[in-house]
């Protein structure tokens, strides 16, 4: 793997660390209210709550294996599923969500693969 794509990679990564921040400790802020769009009543209520912790559960875990990959020998092929996976998710709550999503989220994974491809 090239540097850019390994700094792509780590900024991805703290992406969704940030994520997790909002998802699973900040959950009924306003910060996160304002990040996914949404009422910090709706995030008060205790299912939404219990719903938005787990979802930030898998966003520490996305990030947990793109740091894994960076260090995987060879790394390559694992940082190219995870990137596609991102990007794939990213597509798909542009399509459901906010057509914001897919740069939001899938940004800079749009460059790690790119870059992972060159």
């Amino acid at each position: 793997m090239n540097i850019v794509t390994k700094i792509l990679a780590v900024l991805t990564a703290l992406e969704f660390v940030y994520i997790f921040y909002l998802e699973t400790v900040k959950t009924d802020s306003e910060k996160t209210a304002k990040t996914f769009g949404m009422d910090v009543s709706v995030l008060k209520n205790p299912n939404m709550n219990v719903s938005m912790k787990n979802q930030g559960v898998y966003n520490l875990g996305i990030a947990i294996l793109i740091i894994i990959a960076l260090l995987a020998s060879p790394g390559k092929l694992m940082m190219g599923c995870l990137m596609a996976y991102i990007v794939f998710v990213a597509a798909y709550g542009s399509m459901t969500v906010s057509k914001s999503i897919i740069l939001k989220q899938g940004g800079l994974a749009i460059l790690a693969l790119i870059s992972l491809l060159f």
